[in-house]
């Protein structure tokens, strides 16, 4: 059967995971939990079907290549230097940190010379694969806190891809045993600058050009099988050159890939092009993560597993709350950064073989980086669910005992204005068309630095939760004409149109959905319309179709969206 290992693997790892992951999802849990478990019960370590571990993290590297193109896709260059003053230096002195209480650690535990700083290392690294997911189930990848975080992250990985490369050559002064023949620092510093300045120069002089340019002539044959070969070709072709030519992950090329794809118009068709087959194999790397977790080491040290726990969901969380508020951010983005980057994965597997097979950890430090990986990952969407519940009665508590901040100020009489519930990308958007057009518009937004960027547009801006009473009277809905809802949350949507009916039943109302069943649910809580994307584009085309002189006239086109 050894001919077939590779098709059992996938199909023992995909039933199980489907079974495990809709079992968590019906006890109100994260799917990723059940993908986790999956992976123990096909693993070496518990009793019946064993999995092929040597193909598991191959097959695995596969999803994590195709979910960092994914990333890039959507996170431009732009959004990269837009939050390079906090993710820089915040996720540079967290690893610091996280590296020295690892030493600590090493050193109570009597480890050999280096084996904590490797073990602190490892632990400071979140992974790119459950903090995307996390965002992703919350809507959050295109606000502002989903950029900081997925910039600290991929500042993190740049900072594991270096350290791949310094560790081997300074592994005997680590080890204690080093002699005149070790390479200098300063050599090895060179070379790495080379080979990343060499990288950088070839992906923005040559890859900014030739990437897009090959996806745009490919498009232009009309092949959507081709279309989809050359995406998938560009994304792993790119990570595995740029890891064979210049020593970078795999990750971190297919990152760069798509955000030079992303300036091609055909971006968001690449997008949906590689995205069932990006899930698909990121359920194979939570899979390869479980297969890798010995669970006996819970019984047979528990007070190492715990305070290895610890290091990771509280310390680490700690430094990052405070790193992000002393930065000036609010505390409800410094919740989302923090909750986001409380676990470790991908790099921190990779460090800890890489330690094992230089001699620098021992067996025991990998079980336990394994352990605490595996613990926080199961534990990250709890965490994630606890703060932002927090995030919520705070910022409700502000709300009663503070009056809403407005600034610039609302005009003295205003009446028959629109109010803009949300200013991220689609609101900020639809703010300008609407300004543009001469209509006086009052934006109110929960988010301190949206709130600030409506502000800086001169709209009248009001910060707070728009489903508390008081933050929509300094809006003056009973004045208004209409309230246009363009936030992505549509439970938190329907409290709000349930307020605004109460304060002014005349009002018209029109919110943003995702779904069918989101545009139902909005219109049962009184809105007038809900538009989904999908239905309005496909509404655009057909009125384009019908304005051709073969249908013009003496046709009508249903209402894209029907009212309440």
């Amino acid at each position: 059967m050894h001919h077939t290992s590779l098709i059992v693997l996938l199909v023992g790892a995909f039933v199980v995971a489907f079974a495990f992951g809709a079992l968590a999802h019906r006890l109100r849990m994260s799917p990723l939990v059940g993908y986790l478990l999956a992976g123990v019960v096909v693993g070496p370590f518990t009793p019946g079907f064993v999995a092929d571990q040597s193909l598991a993290p191959q097959l695995a590297e596969i999803g994590v290549i195709l979910l960092m193109f994914g990333v890039g896709l959507h996170f431009s260059l732009r959004d990269l230097m837009e939050v390079k003053a906090i993710a820089v230096p915040g996720a540079l002195l967290r690893i610091v940190f996280t590296m020295a209480i690892g030493w600590g650690f090493g050193e109570v535990m009597d480890w050999p010379r280096g084996a904590g700083i490797l073990f602190g290392l490892s632990l400071s690294v979140a992974s790119t694969v459950v903090l995307l997911r996390s965002l992703e189930d919350r809507r959050l990848i295109e606000s502002e806190k989903g950029r900081i975080a997925i910039g600290w992250v991929i500042v993190e990985d740049v900072a594991m891809v270096l350290a791949l490369v310094l560790i081997p050559a300074f592994a005997d002064v680590l080890r204690g045993t080093g002699g005149e023949d070790s390479p200098s620092v300063v050599y090895v510093l060179t070379r790495v600058a080379i080979k990343m300045g060499a990288f950088l120069a070839f992906m923005f002089l040559i890859g900014r050009r030739v990437i897009p340019w090959i996806l745009e002539r490919v498009a232009g044959t009309g092949s959507r099988e081709l279309f989809t070969l050359c995406v998938l070709a560009i994304a792993l072709g790119v990570a595995y050159g740029s890891a064979e030519m210049f020593g970078v992950s795999f990750a971190l090329g297919a990152f760069f890939a798509g955000m030079l794809l992303n300036e091609s118009e055909f971006s968001h068709k690449a997008a949906s092009e590689t995205l069932p087959l990006r899930d698909a194999f990121a359920v194979l790397f939570f899979v390869s993560v479980g297969m890798l977790f010995d669970p006996w080491i819970i019984f047979e040290r528990p007070g190492q597993v715990l305070a290895t726990v610890f290091i990771i969901i509280v310390v680490k969380s700690v430094a990052v709350y405070a790193i992000a508020r002393v930065m000036g951010k609010s505390n409800a983005t410094a919740l989302t950064i923090t909750a986001s980057l409380a676990q470790i994965g991908e790099f921190s597997f990779i460090l800890a073989s890489l330690g094992l097979e230089l001699d620098l950890l021992t067996e025991d430090g990998q079980d336990l980086i394994l352990a605490g990986a595996l613990i926080s990952i199961v534990l990250n969407p709890l965490l994630f669910g606890w703060m932002h519940r927090r995030e919520r009665r705070l910022a409700e508590e502000d709300e009663r005992r503070v009056t809403p901040e407005v600034e610039p100020p609302i005009p003295e009489g205003l009446s028959g204005h629109v109010i803009l519930i949300g200013f991220g990308r689609v609101g900020s958007e639809l703010g300008r068309l609407l300004t543009a057009q001469g209509i006086s518009l009052v934006v109110i937004d929960r988010d301190e630095d949206l709130v600030r960027h409506s502000r800086d547009a001169g709209l009248p801006s009001i910060r707070g939760n728009a489903a508390n009473d008081v933050v929509l009277e300094e809006a003056h809905p009973e004045r208004a004409n209409t309230v246009m809802l363009a936030i992505p949350n549509v439970l938190e949507a329907g409290e709000i149109i349930a307020t605004l009916r109460r304060l002014n039943p005349s009002l018209t109302i029109v919110a943003r959905a995702h779904s069918d069943n989101e545009v139902k649910h909005l219109l049962a809580h009184g809105a007038d319309g809900a538009v989904m994307a999908e239905r309005e584009l496909a509404h655009s085309l057909a009125e384009m179709v019908m304005a051709t002189p073969a249908f013009r006239g003496g046709r009508h086109l249903p209402p894209a969206s029907g009212p309440a």
